[in-house]
């Protein structure tokens, strides 16, 4: 089946909590998705293959021309296809719209191969404080 890749697709709360704790091995949450990207966010981009949701990206803005990638998640069953970098790719090329001039994302060491590589983003120079 073919994967549709949807900008600002409508996202059910119940899918995506369930979608988040599947790809990133934790408990399923009762996060108030909707709610939340409405406030904050540029976009996200929602990847569904029969319907179903499979994999998803935020992409939160500081309103201006900073645009940062959070939560990027595909299905455990349906990684390795290709799925991540076609997130990133309609979220770079929907903030590039947005006139945008810098999408950020920050990830653990594991994942450097996925954003190097499969997307393009380049290395740089930054500062964390762990809150």
């Amino acid at each position: 089946m073919a994967i549709r890749y949807e900008w600002r697709g409508d996202v059910d709360n119940a899918s995506l909590n369930a979608l988040h704790a599947d790809g990133f091995g934790s408990p399923v949450a009762q996060t108030d998705w909707r709610t939340r990207l409405e406030r904050h966010s540029l976009g996200w981009v929602c990847a569904r293959e029969d319907g179903s949701l499979i994999g998803f990206v935020n992409v939160a803005w500081d309103g201006g021309v900073h645009a940062f990638l959070l939560d990027t998640v595909v299905a455990r069953d349906r990684r390795s296809h290709g799925i991540g970098a076609g997130l990133v790719a309609i979220a770079a090329e929907e903030a590039r719209a947005a006139q945008c001039a810098w999408l950020h994302v920050d990830f653990e060491d594991h994942l450097r191969a996925f954003y190097f590589d499969a997307c393009g983003f380049t290395r740089t120079t930054a500062g964390l404080i762990a809150l």
